[in-house]
């Protein structure tokens, strides 16, 4: 069984660097601070135009992308932490044969920081992000990658993830899909990682 997972918000409690870094990237182009609430709605807003929300432009340029690196680079260790939990779900996850991949709206080089100083680089068999596939989720590109490269069909994965832009990137790819909440108790969300471990291990079980 091949397990999907987004990572900020769902593995990472990545809100407050998420907001800061887009407030950093502002302050460069002489804007506002913006309300943290709405940049996060703006995040998990599978329609939103981000460049132009977060930053009145028509597209982002490296330079602001190197504004947000620099913000993430040195801040996520003070900022980034695991949901409870969720470091023993991958280590048990990875001890029942499971394989474990990630795809992340985020940038390769914020990505590794995070994982590697989270100390949880070492559970993924595959990682993509955004500044690798044309177009990030809600596409599916990330996911159709990450099949193609390990050999997997869509009937053997699972994405597991925190807003609509994953569900709607599942649905695209025609993978199953788990919502959880990690951080919260959400109606309808796993919010435990024990619990969606049981699920997992359960699927696998059904499909020996």
């Amino acid at each position: 069984m091949f397990v999907i997972f987004d990572m900020d918000g769902t593995l990472v409690d990545s809100s407050q660097t998420l907001i800061n870094a887009i407030n950093y990237v502002r302050s460069k182009l002489s804007l506002p601070v913006m309300d943290g609430k709405k940049i996060m709605d703006g995040i998990v807003n599978p329609h939103s135009n981000m460049p132009r929300e977060f930053y009145g432009i028509d597209k982002i340029e490296p330079i602001h992308e190197e504004w947000f690196k620099e913000y993430y680079s040195a801040n996520h260790d003070r900022e980034l932490k695991l949901f409870d939990g969720v470091e023993e779900m991958l280590k048990k996850l990875k001890e029942n044969g499971i394989k474990i991949a990630l795809a992340t709206n985020a940038y390769r080089d914020s990505t590794m920081q995070a994982l590697s100083h989270l100390k949880i680089d070492k559970y993924f068999n595959d990682i993509v992000c955004f500044d690798e596939v044309e177009n990030g989720k809600p596409a599916p590109d990330m996911l159709h990658l990450l099949l193609e490269r390990n050999s997997v069909s869509n009937r053997d994965a699972l994405f597991v993830g925190d807003s609509s832009r994953d569900s709607l990137a599942a649905k695209a790819a025609d993978i199953d899909y788990l919502q959880v909440a990690f951080g919260q108790n959400s109606e309808g969300a796993i919010d435990k990682p024990r619990d969606l471990v049981d699920i997992i291990l359960k699927r696998k079980e059904e499909n020996v």
